[in-house]
């Protein structure tokens, strides 16, 4: 008998290409999907197949996901070489965070009904809540995003958990904490601010905050990520109809992860650590960019026996470590 059929879609971003890794050492079928071909992790125990397509394109979605048992959509608009951040009224960020999440429904909807329903994964953001009231947040916060990004991610797990409802699909979204890290078999460069950090202070650039530096953030490895997605896959039947957050548990102050950043970057270069200082806001800053957020997520700890693997110290140890190698060298 054949193993399941895993369809990734966003096989080459951040998250998806450490879902790639991930899956690699099970006993599946994966088909990595993507616009570039996806690089075929080494000593891959499953069976991977590179489906390279621009899934906006008609019909390309229906294609990607023939046959799948199993699909992770770890999609997301990227706006510029270094944000998530799109602006208001963005089409082709809808088109892409939306409009590929109604595509997958309506191309699960058209298989036979005798089929049973398609698992589907996905990669959503604990930031869809919007600016919390109390800084811890379990996901039984009612929602009310502010910045396009948010709006635009809770608008396709709507469409995805409709879909559950229906009956198509059986639909989990796993909101996601703020993602960094790099290990040694990363092929994609992190945009996130934890990394951004990283290369300013290996330029020797001060590291900048918008605040005071207490504000909390609950930072989680990428590796650790894709291992609840994989997680959250197995344990869909526990999951599906609902959203999920995932993180750490512990909100840790930026000025003190930045003052780490620049310490263990030091230690790479020898030179003094750079500084960590407090600037005025941009125009863009949103209001959740000055309130601290830790993520109670057991809940999907629970169901599914997750837990994280890497520390906030190991993580930003192994993220300076490939960085300060040249590791960054290589990624497109």
């Amino acid at each position: 008998m054949n193993p399941p059929l895993v369809v990734l879609l966003g096989a080459t971003g951040f998250i998806g290409s450490a879902v790639l890794r991930e899956l690699a050492g099970r006993d599946l079928r994966v088909r990595a999907v993507a616009r570039r071909p996806a690089a075929v992790p080494a000593h891959a125990r499953a069976r991977i197949e590179v489906h390279t397509a621009d899934l906006t394109e008609p019909g390309r979605m229906a294609e990607a996901v023939a046959g799948a048992d199993i699909v992770v959509h770890a999609i997301a608009y990227i706006a510029g070489s270094t944000t998530w951040r799109i602006d208001q009224g963005d089409a082709a960020a809808e088109r892409v965070n939306v409009g590929l999440v109604r595509d997958l429904v309506a191309a699960l909807r058209a298989r036979p009904a005798t089929d049973p329903p398609v698992r589907v994964v996905f990669a959503g953001a604990a930031s869809q809540v919007g600016p919390p009231e109390a800084e811890v947040i379990d996901g039984t916060e009612p929602d009310h995003p502010t910045g396009e990004y948010d709006r635009q991610k809770l608008a396709a797990e709507r469409v995805l958990l409709d879909a559950h409802a229906e009956g198509v699909v059986r639909g989990v979204s796993v909101r996601l904490p703020t993602v960094f890290g790099y290990g040694p078999l990363s092929t994609v460069r992190d945009k996130g601010v934890v990394s951004m950090m990283v290369r300013r202070a290996l330029a020797g650039e001060p590291l900048t905050m918008w605040h005071d530096g207490t504000v909390r953030r609950d930072l989680l490895h990428v590796e650790d990520v894709a291992g609840a997605l994989a997680a959250a896959a197995d344990h869909a039947g526990a999951l599906a109809g609902g959203h999920w957050v995932l993180g750490s548990g512990q909100g840790s102050p930026l000025g003190e992860v930045f003052a780490t950043v620049a310490g263990l970057v030091a230690e790479h270069t020898g030179k003094p650590p750079v500084p960590v200082v407090s600037v005025e806001p941009p125009a863009h800053a949103e209001a959740g960019d000055f309130r601290g957020v830790t993520i109670d997520s057991s809940a999907f700890r629970a169901a599914t026996g997750w837990a994280p693997r890497v520390s906030l110290a190991e993580g930003l140890r192994r993220t300076v470590a490939f960085c300060a190698a040249g590791g960054e060298g290589d990624l497109p």
